[in-house]
Formats: C-alpha cells, structure tokens, sequence
C-alpha cells in the first residue's frame, strides 16, 4: 500500500479550507486575509470536529518561506525611488504616527498589567497599518483619484521600511531582554550600514546582470533567477545577523528599480499568493478561540485604541506636514487598521518566545474588526471633515489653512545646504564603501591568499596590497573629488567668510580617508612605521594617478546613474493647493466619446472647471496643449482639478483607469503643481496672464490665484497681477522657478 507524506495530506487539507474561505469571502466581498485566518483556525488544533493539521512543524517551516515571499512581494512594491519621492508630507505623517501608536501600545499593554514585553511588542504590532487592505478598500470604493489617496500611500511606503527597522530593533532587544541604548544604536547604525552597501551593490550588479542575460530570459528562466536573487539576499542577510524577511524586502526594492520589475512581480505573483496563504492559515491556526473569550476586553480596548490613536497621530501628522484638513482627516481613517506586518511582528515575539500566547490571537482579532471597519471608515470620512468644519471654531479652520497654504510654496537652497547635502551623500556612501572593502580584504582575501597561494608575510602583503588597489578609487572619490563645483565656487568667490568653514571641509575630507588607510593597514600589520608609510604611498599615488582615478570612478558612476533610472521614474504626487485641486492621470479609452475631438469642442475647463496640464501619446509628450489638440485612444492626460471635478469627468474616459502620479510613468518633462508670490521685482508684475508669456516660457497653466484671502479658480486670461498675489502654476518644475528671479 502506497504511504502519502503527512505533509502532503496537511498541504491538501490547508489549501481546500483556504480555497473554499477564499471563495466564500470573495462571495461577500470581504478582504482574503481573513478568509485564510478562518481556514487556519477552522483545521488548527483547537476545534476538533474536523480533519486538522498534524504536521505543525512543517507548516511553520512553509509559512515561513510564505512570510520571505510576502516580504520579496513588498520589496518589488516599494523601490528606494518611491521613499525618495514621496516627499516631507508622508514621511512626517508616517513618522508620527508610528511614534505616537508605539508609545499608544506601550501604556495600553502597561496598564492592563502586561508585561514590558508585551506591551514593546504590543506598540510595534499597532503602528504598521495594511497595505493590502487600503489598496483593496481605495479600489472597491473608487477613491483611488482624490488626492488624500497620494499621500495615504506614500505613508505606506515610509512605514514598510519603518517595519522592517522595526523587525529588527525588537529582534535586538528581544535577545539582549534589555533596553541597552548602545545595543539599540549599535543595531541601528549596522542595518544602515548594510541597507547602503546592499542597495549600492544591488543596483551595480544586478541590473548589469539582468541586461546581460536578456535574450536567454524567457519566463521560466526569469522567475527560476529571481527566487534565486531572493534567496541568497536571505542567506546573506541571516549571515550578518538580520532576520530572512530584510533579506527578501532589500531584493525586491533592488529588482524594483530595474526595466524587469514589472515582469518579475507578475511571475512571482502566484508563488507568493501560495505561501502567503499558507503563512495566513497558519496565523489562524495559533488563534486559540477560549483565548478570544477570555480577552475580549483588552481585545476592545485596543480595538479602539487602534482606531482612535491611528486617526488622531496621522491626522495629526498630515496636519504638520501641512495639509489641508480634510485631507489629514481623510488620511487618518483610512490608515485606521492593522495588517500583514503586524502578524510578522507577532510572529516574531512567539519564535523568539518573549511573549506571551495571549498576544497573538489579540493582534489577529483586532486586525480582523479595523478590517470590517475600515471602508466605512473611509466612507465617513468627508462627512466627518464637513462635522468638523462646522464644529470647530472658525479661527482654528482658517489658521489651518493659511499653515497648509504657507507650507506649499516653493523652496530655494542656499549654496551651503547644497554643498552640505552633496557632501554628506558622499562621505556616507563612500565610507560604507571603503569599511566594507577593508573588511571583505582582511577577513576573507588576507585568510584565502595565505592558505591557499602565498602563506606568510608575503600572502600579507599581497593581500594588502590588492585591498589598497580596490579601495583606491572610492578613497580618491572621498577625499579628492569635485562636488557641486557651482555652489562651491559661488562660496568661494562671493562670501569671503566662508572661505575658512570649505578648506575646513576640505581638510575633513582628506583625513577621513587618511584614517581609513590607517585602518586597513592596522589590520594586517600592528606597527604605525607601516601605517605611515603606505598612508605616504596612498597619497602619492593618488595625486600622481588622479585623471585615471577619475575616469574610472566616473565609468562605474555613469554605469550605476544608468542602472538607476533605467526603469522609467515616477512622479511623486505634487504638492497640492489649499482649497481641494490636485493633480491625477486619466486615460482616455478607445470607446469614449472624448476621442477624436479637440480640446476647444469638448469645453472641458469651462463645463467642469478641469485642466488638462499634460497629454503623453506613446512616447510624445504634449505639454499644456493647445486649443486645436485631439484626444485619441489610449492617451494619457495629465488634469488638475478638485475631488468632486476628477469624479465628474472621470465618467467621460469611460472606464479609464485613473492612477495617482505618484504611481504613474509620466510626465516625464517634470510637470508639477507649484506656487509663486509676485512681488513688485517680479517679471510679470502688472502684466496680465496672456501677455506674461507664463505658457511659453514654463509650459503651464495658471490654475489658481489667491488675492488678498479671496481664491480665484482658473482665473481669465486677461487677469492682470499684483503685488503680493499667490499664483499656482501646474508647468515645467525647472522653468517655473525663473519666474522669482
């Protein structure tokens, strides 16, 4: 008689309860993840009515494997240029949030008497809210076009690596089980440490390596490399002391940065839509039911503190950031939840075996209920903007709006933050470089030559010696090379105090690459005789071979720019105007009645108030276009307008799909959404907006103008300006700053 493997019969028995939950929440239209939660909890160990699981310990060994590829899926998602480019607005909101929800966790779990740990652990699981269900929410609501939805998931992006920091942090003190400040800083500075040398290294290698191998790709080969990438970023990151899950997240944001990321996502998809599931039945099958019972008072309690705590510090956030208030208000309920990273976080505390087994099936049942809440959460949330409009004092709403108009206007850099900036990108960068280089070369290069070449002094030297000749080009980039020449230039030749404050950089940046000549040679030789000859050497060496010290850095910088952008960058959503008018893309689909007219006909700014900033026809772009423009199929439009404008005219696109600019691959003439104030200096002052020539000179549309507290919307073109107006432009990001000049 033939004998199935129990882990085959546990793998059958886990997917049929995921497939008929996952069907029947389809059914209701509720999110996945809690259909998979109760297939775990229905073939777990605690009802016993039907088949269960027996072989626990390999499911939790493919959860795992589901926890790395959730992870890698997040990775693909993220992309370094996305934190970049979501601007202060979603950083402040997230960090504040995350700040104000761990301390939130931290006394709930203190006063219901937990233990410290669990109330650590506790505040780390409430300030991660879920990506997955806001996206699914947005889409089922149709809200994805207004523009709270651009800052929401720009708050999402800053807390996936806030999360994995997190991971990382609790993972430290779960270890030490103190709170050890040198400990923590110590973890802090090697996760920055490693997140530099791995993105440095990712984007160098991997594109390079997926360019060369492009004709031998085809889709078995791609997803068979991409697992493989995946994997061995987790075996490196495991080596160093991190946890799998920053391995998969850093191979993912590598892989979204190069022209396959697309590709690579789809083909991963179904992988990871395996394992996660099996990672969620796995959440429900730990969720002990008399648990629930016994606490569904604290479950409650931080129920509502999750609700209440989320609202108040990102709307908080969004409000010092300096958005509008409805927009912080929108903010706040839609982030009103707990996720995917919240059951990794609990996961953790379980395996490290530092909380207690009441915590996890409360992290999981409080992430159920914010589920359930969370559209009719985002579904309140503009008549609770207009409650509040109402409610609170008039002064309080109208100082809320002058700070959000004050924050969104144009800022210029001074020659020294330009310099400081530039400088300190890099001396980090270059430093991570360098102290990764000497480690590599005294660790492993020094103890593979004097084993298996050259043994004794001279393997010493040889190694030395190859390690110096690596590391040259990046100690001359630190110490030698030209950075920012204009601004260094206007300093040293218009501001004869800041003479002194640049050699003393200058002097700073030679002795720091001293230092780390000193230090290589310190780990192959203890005598400073040593030391001060091959530091002599260096600098010789370097001052007699600097153009061929330049040319190659600048090969391996251009190769890595090239590696960089070569997927095409998207635009973070612009900076948005006071009173609700933002920027969206729209496209025009091949049955719409918008197809084949001209701009003049369809009348779109005068029956709807909308602009049209923008038009991308394949790769022709067609900046603020003219009146005699046509629409076709498939043209992509970039418009400005408000929420309620955006839902009017998205109906005539018929189906379009609307996305966010900050999710778009255009415009890519750096259309923006900026403000300038005139002034009596101004080129354009007393001069009227036709005659200003602000169309052909930035390539933009003058959308708004405030005036003495009065907002004109889409002001007539024989407007004349005045002293002190505020003018919003949506146009060319680099030409519209010559305006102030």
């Amino acid at each position: 008689m033939i004998h199935l493997p129990v882990l085959i019969t546990d793998l059958g028995l886990i997917l049929a309860a995921a497939g008929i939950t996952t069907l029947l929440f389809k059914r209701i239209k509720q999110p996945l993840v809690l259909g998979y939660i109760l297939a775990g909890l229905m073939v777990g160990p605690h009802i016993k009515f039907i088949p269960t699981v027996t072989d626990n310990a390999s499911i939790h060994i493919w959860a795992e494997i589901g926890v790395i590829f959730l992870l890698f899926s997040l990775g693909l998602e993220f992309s370094f240029k996305k934190l970049v480019k979501v601007g202060g607005s979603a950083s402040i909101t997230a960090i504040v949030e995350v700040v104000f929800m761990l301390l939130i966790g931290f006394m709930a779990g203190l006063a219901m008497g937990w233990s410290t740990m669990d109330s650590i652990f506790l505040g780390g699981i409430l300030s991660v809210s879920s990506t997955t269900i806001i996206i699914r929410a947005f889409e089922e609501l149709g809200v994805k076009h207004k523009k709270f939805a651009g800052l929401v998931f720009g708050v999402l992006i800053v807390e996936d690596l806030v999360a994995i920091l997190l991971l990382v942090l609790l993972s430290t003190l779960a270890v030490s089980q103190q709170f050890a400040g040198a400990d923590m800083l110590v973890s802090i500075l090697k996760l920055c440490f490693f997140l530099v040398l791995w993105f440095i290294g990712g984007i160098f290698l991997v594109p390079t390596f997926l360019k060369a191998t492009k004709k031998l790709m085809n889709d078995e080969t791609m997803l068979i490399v991409s697992i493989a990438l995946c994997l061995l970023m987790v075996l490196l990151a495991v080596k160093v002391g991190f946890s799998p899950a920053l391995g998969a997240f850093i191979m993912g944001s590598i892989l979204a940065e190069t022209t396959q990321a697309e590709r690579i996502e789809h083909l991963t998809k179904s992988v990871k839509d395996l394992f996660a599931a099996i990672f969620f039945v796995s959440v429900g099958m730990m969720i002990d039911p008399g648990i629930l019972i016994d606490y569904a008072v604290p479950i409650l309690v931080i129920t509502v503190a999750t609700v209440l705590g989320k609202f108040l510090s990102s709307g908080m956030g969004a409000l010092l950031s300096g958005q509008p208030l409805k927009t912080s208000v929108q903010t706040g309920l839609s982030l009103a939840q707990i996720g995917e990273f919240s059951f990794i976080i609990a996961t953790l505390g379980l395996t490290l075996k530092v909380t207690s087994d009441f915590l996890y099936p409360i992290a999981v049942a409080v992430s159920a209920i914010t589920t359930f809440t969370t559209p009719y959460l985002i579904k309140a949330s503009e008549p609770f903007y207009l409650f509040l409009e109402r409610t609170l004092p008039k002064r309080w709403v109208e100082a809320i709006n002058r700070y959000s108009s004050s924050t969104a206007g144009i800022t210029t850099l001074s020659d020294w933050k330009v310099l400081l900036k530039s400088y300190t990108f890099n001396t980090i960068i270059h430093s991570v470089i360098i102290i990764a280089i000497v480690f590599l070369g005294s660790r492993y290069l020094q103890p593979f030559i004097t084993k298996n070449i050259i043994n004794g002094n001279n393997g010493i030297i040889i190694s030395l010696i190859l390690t110096l000749f690596f590391m040259t080009p990046f100690l001359w980039a630190l110490a030698i090379r030209k950075i920012e020449k204009k601004a260094y230039s206007h300093l040293w030749l218009n501001k004869k105090y800041t003479r002194g404050p640049l050699v003393a950089l200058e002097v700073l940046r030679i002795s720091l690459a001293l230092f780390f000549v000193g230090f290589l040679i310190y780990q192959f030789y203890s005598t400073w005789i040593a030391v001060v000859i091959a530091i002599v050497l260096m600098i010789v060496g370097m001052f007699i071979f600097s153009r061929k010290l330049q040319g190659f850095y600048n090969k391996m910088e251009s190769r890595f720019l090239l590696n960089l952008n070569a997927r095409e960058a998207q635009n973070a959503q612009p900076e948005i105007l006071p009173w609700d008018t933002h920027l969206a893309e729209l496209i025009v689909a091949p049955e719409s009645a918008l197809v084949g007219k001209t701009l003049i006909e369809l009348s779109i700014r005068e029956k709807y108030g909308v602009n049209i900033a923008l038009i991308e026809r394949g790769k022709i772009m067609i900046p603020t276009p003219g009146r005699d423009e046509r629409l076709y199929p498939n043209d992509k439009v970039l418009v400005i307008g408000t929420d309620n404008q955006l839902a009017a005219i998205k109906e005539l696109f018929e189906g379009a799909k609307e996305e966010i600019a900050e999710e778009s691959s255009f415009p890519k003439k750096d259309m923006t959404l900026q403000k300038i104030v005139i002034n009596s200096s101004s080129p354009v002052y007393l001069q009227s907006i036709r005659s200003s020539g602000i169309r052909e000179k930035t390539q933009g549309l003058v959308v708004g103008i405030e005036r003495k507290g009065e907002r004109i919307l889409n002001p007539d073109s024989n407007l004349i300006f005045e002293n002190e107006d505020i003018v919003w432009i949506v146009g060319n990001s680099k030409k519209v700053p010559d305006l102030l000049k």
